[in-house]
């Protein structure tokens, strides 16, 4: 499991250069297509970037450990109202109710995570339709 300390020290601007990044080359090693929807144009502030960026590859690790997913998507948007950044995969899934009774160290960390910025992260998962992970920061 990742640490947020273990998240690059980047400020807000170089968020979408380091995705990009980090996106190409998480999809050639994982054999993972990986379709990204949308990535900050603006400044994001550093401790929500190095949240989002952390949360990012957790999710990443998590998609290609468990799920057994052909394609994720990634979205990342930043507006007057806040951010909001999400990772969904087709993979399998969790058993019904698994993310919200017993989640695992990553999930409780992405959660942490996204708290410590204000924000708040929720995990949707479908047995055999795939996971949605999804962090909101309110401005």
């Amino acid at each position: 499991m990742l640490k947020l300390s273990d998240a690059s020290d980047f400020t807000g601007e170089d968020l979408t250069r380091a995705l990009k990044g980090y996106l190409s080359h998480w999809a050639e090693r994982s054999g993972i297509v990986v379709e990204t929807w949308a990535l900050p144009g603006g400044a994001v502030p550093r401790e929500i970037a190095r949240t989002v960026y952390a949360t990012v590859l957790e999710a990443l690790a998590n998609v290609e450990r468990h799920s057994g997913a052909a394609h994720v998507s990634v979205a990342i948007t930043l507006s007057a109202s806040g951010l909001r950044m999400t990772v969904s995969d087709d993979g399998g899934g969790f058993p019904e109710n698994r993310a919200d009774r017993s989640p695992g160290r990553g999930l409780a960390a992405m959660r942490a995570w996204f708290a410590e910025v204000g924000g708040t992260l929720t995990v949707n998962t479908v047995p055999a339709g795939g996971t949605t992970v999804t962090g909101v920061v309110p401005v």
